[in-house]
């Protein structure tokens, strides 16, 4: 079973239900990977989605990354990715997957950058942060082109375009 906990801070929009978005964003990225079993097992694995400000999350990418400027999305995995296979087996009552942390005014610039609602952004950088949990990278061209083809397939079970696609008009 799958437990997604969502923290929102404000400047997130009060007109979605971002535990519904966020519950199926993360159920549409574990569905098309090879990890999709983990939903089925006994044990309850949790995933942590804090959706938060730009601040907060400059901070973070600042602590743990190097990088002194907020982004929009973060993941800190709580299981190795040579271990998640090892889940298969655990007789433990709750594991606890990692957390995904969003940026409020990055989320948004960048959906009016695309055109998209804020929503769909957020299901899109949701599904991104879910794929690291599990190991997933963009570190090389073939990483980044193996990942956005997982995301571009998660995102089409929820009915979201293609945020990769290129507009040629």
């Amino acid at each position: 079973m799958i437990d997604v906990a969502v923290q929102i801070e404000p400047g997130w929009p009060a007109d979605v239900d971002w535990e519904a978005l966020a519950s199926e964003a993360v159920a549409a990225a574990l569905g098309i990977s090879p990890y999709a079993w983990i939903a089925e097992r006994s044990f309850t694995a949790e995933i942590a989605v804090r959706l938060t400000s730009d601040e907060e999350v400059h901070s973070l990418n600042k602590s743990y990354r190097g990088k002194d400027k907020p982004t929009n999305v973060l993941s800190f995995p709580m299981v190795q990715e040579d271990l998640i296979d090892s889940l298969a087996n655990s007789d433990d009552g709750e594991v606890l997957m990692g957390d995904i942390v969003l940026a409020a005014g990055v989320c948004a610039a960048e959906a009016a950058d695309k055109g998209v609602s804020v929503a769909h952004h957020a299901t899109h950088l949701i599904v991104h942060g879910t794929l690291h949990l599990l190991g997933y990278d963009h570190q090389g061209d073939a990483e980044a082109e193996a990942m956005e083809a997982l995301e571009r397939v998660a995102l089409a079970t929820l009915g979201i375009a293609d945020p990769y696609a290129v507009d040629e008009a």
